[in-house]
């Protein structure tokens, strides 16, 4: 049975949007997974709170009416931008108004009815923080976030995994395996030094087990050194030339108690090539 992979991009537009190179770099890496790209804007809808004193000193009604008026306006604006990227086939975009407050969650919500969500990544723009972190939280489906430094174009025939031999890492790898062409082959990271691990060789034992289902697979153990997890893993991961490095996502999105894992952590704080979390 041939299916389809649709892949789902949601983008805020308020306070602010993600700058156009990180939309335009993740629309670029959607497409060339093969996938049909869904692009979600949303304008927001920002509820008036009455007040006899709201136009007294400041035309409170009016900056409201302003806020939403740009909203909008970007999203014709980014939506005529992705566009421009592939044909009709490749991208679609639609656009809708959600209360300030729903927005995090509407886009979780309409995650889970696609195969994966692609979202740029920016580190000075707090509404694609939020919303990243909403996705890969919240949605249940792997999320490919993406840097505005990613020049992909071709086959994705060369990934890495970041194995600690959790669940959430079995999931990541689930979740990778699909998205690499046939022939392609997967560098098993293992960082040696930053937590116990589960058992010896770990990224051995991973390469000799998708070796045995047909995928050529390579491990390598890391040593961190002064670096942080996240930078260990992706500077190694670049370094073999991956072009994807998938690991599972640690944390939840309950935002007043929002906890993660360090190398999940680190990627959010310095992303530096696509990276696939699983939840």
């Amino acid at each position: 049975m041939n299916t389809t992979r649709r892949a789902y991009m949601p983008l805020a537009t308020y306070p602010e949007a993600v700058e156009d190179g990180a939309v335009l770099a993740a629309a670029g890496f959607a497409v060339s997974l093969g996938s049909v790209l869904e692009v979600a804007t949303f304008s927001v809808d920002i509820p008036r709170v009455p007040s006899p004193l709201a136009g007294l000193l400041i035309d409170i009604p009016g900056l409201v009416q302003a806020a939403e008026d740009k909203s909008k306006s970007e999203c014709s604006r980014l939506q005529s931008l992705v566009r421009a990227i592939g044909g009709p086939s490749e991208v679609n975009c639609t656009s809708r108004e959600v209360l300030l407050s729903g927005i995090l969650d509407a886009a979780a919500t309409d995650a889970r009815y696609y195969d994966l969500a692609v979202l740029p990544w920016s580190r000075d723009t707090a509404s694609a923080q939020h919303l990243i972190e909403a996705v890969v939280f919240g949605s249940g489906r792997p999320t490919i976030l993406v840097p505005d430094s990613t020049r992909q174009a071709g086959r994705l025939d060369h990934v890495a995994i970041a194995w600690d031999a959790s669940r959430v890492a079995a999931r990541a790898l689930g979740d990778v395996l699909p998205l690499l062409e046939p022939g392609g082959r997967v560098t098993v990271l293992t960082v040696r030094d930053e937590k116990p691990l589960a058992g010896a060789a770990l990224a051995s034992l991973l390469a000799a087990s998708l070796g045995k289902r047909g995928v050529k697979a390579d491990p390598i153990e890391i040593d961190l050194g002064e670096r942080s997890v996240a930078q260990a893993l992706q500077e190694t991961a670049l370094a073999e030339g991956a072009q994807l490095l998938a690991m599972g996502g640690f944390g939840h999105s309950r935002i007043r108690d929002f906890v993660l894992g360090g190398a999940t952590t680190g990627v959010f704080a310095d992303l530096r090539l696509p990276v696939l979390l699983s939840h």
